[in-house]
């Protein structure tokens, strides 16, 4: 009986997969690091070849301690580093070069021209996307224009672009299956994602020939057959990371959002089928493709979030462990007028100041660790509220309560604080493992393991919430104060 399904989980640091059973338990899992390669001051790269082997490991080693018969998983669910960009040939099945991660800024310059030339308008119309090397496009424009062989095998039809889904279902099929599924498509800056299709008008102005790219297919849905662990599997399911861990956390309906908690967050909210066009810096993506339906959301991002209280524990020393930021910071009744405004890297939106650099503010003699440590978390919680509250405005419609994910959740301090300051609702869910676990679930759907997402949404049992408990006044002078900081941070 076919009773398991295999998530595997491609990101940017490591590679991972876990065997969940129907009902959404882990059974099995495992994972291996994936190297960084940095060939020049703001380069970011990934050997293709590795992303695979490591993956490969990730499969067989998770199967192997669930301690199944391969023949009993019903489908693999794929979900992966968004916008990381592979080119390689379709006769050999060889990558051309590395792979240029999402992270990597050396199109900063072409990105520029676009804007310059007027061109960018265009492309945020068509894409819902911004001129940045964050997404595909100039990566793929950058490896045509530099990499030996590159525009002669795109000129014979002979060259294939993909993210890493594309990637792994060209190395789980043996070359057989050409794919990627709308939501990571929309992540491009190729893929109109009004009329659902490549753009054919956007790979005309920058010379990119259609017959690189990978066909579009819905994220829940057969795909291709992986030849695998001594036998075929269907893949089923195939979504971006953030997409995906929005579809783990159930948010099937207009006005549901979810926040992951990491180095940065991403926080995404379910806009229907609605493409709501930001103005102030949000970004409208597709969140997932079931049949020949789009559903759409708007994403927003916090730049630090979690690695401020990596700096404060490796940086200046004042936490021997990020576990210790809870306990820390319940020690004290509120921060004492302490505020940190982590714009290590800038502030987005709504703010979208990438001068601007970090703030702590309001210090007095009896300042100690706890109050700094204190004020990190709730800058996690401040800024995601900036996003929300945005995100409110620019769709016309109330987020009923925050789902909430990612390493950072499992601090009970730092979810009751987003819930008083976001005057919500915050659900962590008992699986926080939410993006392999959305994976699952597309897969699942897919395959026919469950018959629609109303069944799905039943088995996210238990989950911990979050009333807000602050009185308004409180509530009213911490916003007045994190926003006075914000001003300082900006003016500086």
């Amino acid at each position: 009986m076919k009773k398991y399904i295999l998530a595997l989980d491609q990101g940017t640091t490591s590679s991972r997969c876990i065997v969940y059973d129907k009902y959404g338990n882990k059974v099995g899992e495992a994972q291996r690091e994936l190297p960084q390669i940095y060939p020049l001051s703001g380069w970011v790269e990934h050997d293709p070849e590795a992303i695979w082997s490591t993956q490969l490991y990730a499969i067989e080693t998770a199967v192997k301690r669930a301690c199944i018969d391969p023949k009993e998983i019903a489908a693999i669910g794929i979900t992966n580093q968004r916008e990381t960009t592979v080119v390689w040939d379709k006769r050999t099945g060889k990558a051309l070069c590395n792979a240029i991660v999402w992270q990597c800024r050396r199109t900063a310059d072409y990105c520029e021209e676009i804007k310059r030339s007027g061109y960018e308008p265009i492309l945020k119309e068509k894409t819902g996307l911004i001129a940045d090397p964050y997404f595909s496009l100039t990566k793929v424009k950058y490896i045509l224009d530099n990499v030996d062989s590159a525009c002669d095998l795109s000129e014979e039809g002979n060259l294939a672009f993909g993210t890493v889904d594309s990637w792994l279902i060209h190395k789980l099929t043996n070359g057989k299956c050409h794919a990627t599924d709308a939501s990571n498509a929309s992540r491009t800056m190729m893929y109109n994602i009004h009329e659902g299709k490549w753009d054919s008008e956007i790979l005309s102005h920058f010379g990119i020939p259609e017959s690189m790219l990978p066909k579009v297919v819905p994220s829940s849905g057969y795909i291709g057959d992986a030849e695998i662990l001594g036998t075929k599997i269907p893949i089923c399911g195939v979504a971006g990371d953030q997409q995906a861990s929005l579809f783990g956390q159930c948010c099937f309906s207009r006005g549901d959002a979810k926040n992951t908690y990491g180095t940065g967050c991403f926080l995404l909210m379910n806009t229907g089928d609605d493409a709501v066009l930001s103005e102030r810096g949000l970004l409208t993506t597709v969140a997932w493709q079931i049949g020949d339906k789009l559903t759409y959301a708007l994403e927003g991002s916090v730049f630090i979030a979690g690695a401020a209280i990596q700096w404060l524990r490796d940086g200046i020393g004042i936490l021997a462990s990020s576990s210790d930021s809870e306990k820390m910071a319940l020690d004290i009744p509120n921060t004492d007028g302490v505020y940190f405004v982590p714009a290590f890297t800038g502030l987005g939106a709504p703010h979208w100041d990438p001068e601007c650099r970090g703030l702590i503010s309001g210090l007095s003699r009896g300042t100690d660790r706890r109050h700094i440590v204190r004020a990190a978390l709730e800058a996690m919680a401040y800024q995601t509220f900036d996003v929300l509250t945005l995100m409110e405005s620019e769709s016309g419609t109330v987020i009923p309560a925050l789902r909430v994910d990612g390493g950072a959740s499992a601090n009970g301090f730092l979810c009751s604080f987003q819930s008083d300051i976001s005057c919500k609702p915050v659900i962590r869910p008992q699986n926080t493992e939410t993006t392999s676990l959305g994976a699952a679930f597309l897969a699942g759907l897919g395959c026919g393991m469950y018959s629609s997402v109303e069944e799905i949404t039943s088995l996210n049992k238990n989950p911990t919430v979050f009333e807000p408990k602050m009185d308004k006044n409180t509530r009213d002078q911490c916003l007045s104060g994190w926003q006075n900081a914000v001003k300082k941070t900006i003016l500086r």
